[in-house]
């Protein structure tokens, strides 16, 4: 077992730290509070090809697996980007790129890759339903055949970035619930261009991450071409997990790299502030919760670059499932302990937008939160 990275993947980490030292906490901040899309950021890592990375060099990218993307992500969000260095990569390129890359047909393929590998279009996934919630099996949106076309009904909720995509992983029931011979039968997923009429979107006001819209969306009588189904029929729940394991393993470098980053803005301030001459890093009850946190982190990176070299080496969806949940729990509890001791490091402090840790807070403990209502269950976040 070789835990050395080979020398693209150091590229791609360098790469990913200089992109990082351009847009610090204090960008994101400003996005954050102006309720903006991150135009410079996006453009940043289209040019360093990042959205290529997993997409094949046939279509215009770079070739690599799930592991390189993951290490772009988790460098990112460590060195400053906090949860944007990941949220925008997961939404285009692990929803729709790998999806596409690993599942889509050679006329789906041609169509999104190339300019997805390039930035030129951005993509979303409408699944989670308001009254499935967590239960993607219990999902209503449907999709009956009628000649060449699909025609789509449903809701969504908080489908994040349909505002600017111009292309959709949309999961429907192409057979009822109560008609299926099992429970994971009649899921199928279709790839759609938009804007279209037929879909419309609200956002959402949310407590954080409003560099990215997350909406409402109605669909109604949503008229698709019948190759816009990714094949098969029916069978769409195991593309779909193929599908949520690599967004889980994602999420889980955001996470453990925003909350690395917490925990170097931690240290670095303990060793200035002092109290009663002495600097309260010096102090066991900051040093032992913030070393806590930071082993579990370590823990939860090595059991993530498992799930992906078994994602990479395409290992059946039970083991990866197993291992990305194991790591997506395991950096759940971490960041959650990182991003309140960081907190604490930094007293009243911590609670000032000028030090960034309330940054670290409002982008972790949001989406960790979300995550660990998930925990090892087969849902979906956007």
């Amino acid at each position: 077992m070789d835990f050395e990275l080979t020398e693209e993947q150091k590229a791609i980490a360098e790469s990913a730290r200089e992109i990082a030292r351009d847009f610090p906490p204090e960008y994101w901040r400003e996005k954050e509070e102006k309720e903006e899309f991150a135009e410079e950021f996006f453009k940043a890592i289209s040019e360093a090809g990042f959205f290529g990375i997993v997409i094949p060099e046939e279509y215009g990218g770079s070739g690599y697996g799930l592991t390189e993307l993951l290490i772009a992500i988790e460098e990112l969000s460590a060195n400053g980007c906090g949860m944007g260095g990941a949220w925008y990569l997961i939404l285009t390129e692990v929803l729709g790129g790998l999806t596409i890359a690993r599942h889509g047909t050679k006329e789906q393929k041609e169509k999104y890759l190339p300019k997805i590998a390039k930035g030129q279009i951005e993509f979303c996934m409408a699944l989670t339903e308001p009254d499935a919630g967590t239960n993607t099996l219990a999902i209503k949106t449907f999709a009956r055949r009628e000649g060449d076309e699909w025609i789509i009904n449903g809701n969504k909720i908080f489908i994040s970035g349909i505002d600017r995509a111009r292309g959709m992983l949309l999961i429907a029931r192409t057979t009822p619930l109560e008609k299926a011979p099992k429970k994971t039968f009649g899921l199928s997923l279709f790839l759609v261009d938009l804007p279209n009429e037929s879909v419309k979107a609200s956002p959402i006001p949310k407590h954080g991450i409003n560099y990215s819209k997350s909406c409402e969306v109605s669909i109604s009588e949503l008229r698709v071409p019948s190759d816009s189904l990714i094949p098969p029929v029916d069978e769409g729940w195991y593309i779909l997990l193929d599908t949520l394991n690599p967004e889980r393993m994602s999420f889980t470098s955001a996470a453990i790299g925003i909350s690395k980053l917490a925990i170097k803005k931690a240290v670095e301030y303990s060793k200035h502030r002092r109290v009663f001459a002495d600097p309260i890093g010096s102090y066991q009850g900051l040093q032992f919760p913030l070393a806590e946190a930071y082993a579990m982190l370590e823990c939860a990176r090595l059991m993530n670059f498992k799930a992906a070299w078994l994602f990479d080496h395409k290992a059946d969806y039970r083991s990866v499932g197993e291992t990305a949940n194991i790591a997506k729990t395991v950096a759940v509890e971490a960041g959650i302990k990182a991003v309140y001791w960081a907190m604490q490091t930094f007293g009243g402090y911590g609670y000032a937008k000028e030090y960034d840790v309330e940054g670290c807070d409002c982008s972790c403990q949001v989406e960790l939160l979300l995550l660990m209502l998930h925990k090892l269950s087969t849902v979906h976040l956007i």
